[in-house]
């Protein structure tokens, strides 16, 4: 059986870790256990980032990475838990979109960056649209394994009460019993579009990855693991931000 523990207790774990984590590897790179060159001290790491700030590089790959972060993000979870419930209550469909959903799913979000500059060019369209692929999948498997897992005693009482029609059934029955899985699938799809992110700059879009291959280009490790430590925060931080909307969307669970 695991062991509880108080949520403050949980914190100052964490920190106690983190605090151990950082000295450890300041310990390493000072006593030539680990190449300097190679890899930055923890020490380093704040003038590095105060010349990305006073420089306005930092600011701006934010605001950059942003903007198709979070266009990807709405784009593929609409259409990734649209689509999922759609073939979660509609056998036919589901059947239909089988195959193709087999064969394209195991289809990596970054083997679309080709197509992503035939088909929108350098610019953040591409960059949208392989975060909102890599967003979709997720949203699509939490969506349909959430609509099929619903008691299918619930649509007789919802048809009893006057509510068989499709929209009856998504509204009344679909929505609120698999809301629990829709927004896992959100949450998880908020860490996975800022992995994606990386790879949706590669091909020279601006914002966090691409400075963050700008500077491993110069060798620059200290900014690289700035703008690293950056996308822990910023996702950090809109996990954070989800969980309170979580809470009011399922404030009715126990």
């Amino acid at each position: 059986m695991r062991d509880k523990v108080s949520f403050s207790t949980k914190w100052a774990l964490g920190l106690i870790g983190l605090i151990v984590f950082f000295g450890g590897w300041e310990a390493a790179v000072r006593t030539g256990l680990l190449p300097s060159g190679m890899v930055p001290a923890p020490s380093s790491l704040g003038p590095a980032w105060l010349d990305e700030v006073r420089g306005g590089f930092w600011q701006q790959a934010i605001l950059d990475s942003l903007h198709h972060y979070l266009l990807g993000l709405l784009i593929g979870s609409v259409l990734g838990a649209g689509l999922g419930i759609l073939c979660g209550m509609v056998a036919v469909v589901d059947g239909l979109l089988e195959g193709i959903v087999r064969l394209l799913r195991p289809v990596p979000g970054l083997a679309w960056v080709p197509f992503a500059i035939l088909w929108f060019g350098l610019n953040t369209s591409g960059a949208t649209f392989v975060i909102a692929i890599s967003v979709f999948w997720i949203n699509f498997y939490a969506a349909h394994s959430a609509v099929r897992g619903v008691d299918p005693e619930l649509y007789e009482l919802a048809a009893a009460f006057g509510h068989g029609s499709f929209l009856g059934r998504l509204f009344k029955v679909v929505l609120p019993a698999a809301s629990p899985g829709l927004m896992s699938g959100l949450r998880t799809g908020l860490g996975q579009g800022w992995m994606s992110v990386v790879a949706a700059e590669l091909f020279g879009v601006p914002g966090i990855g691409a400075r963050m291959m700008q500077a491993s280009s110069l060798l620059a490790t200290d900014v690289v693991v700035v703008y690293m430590l950056t996308m822990a925060l910023l996702y950090a931080v809109t996990d954070f931000l989800f969980g309170f909307v979580r809470k009011r969307v399922l404030r009715w669970q126990p």
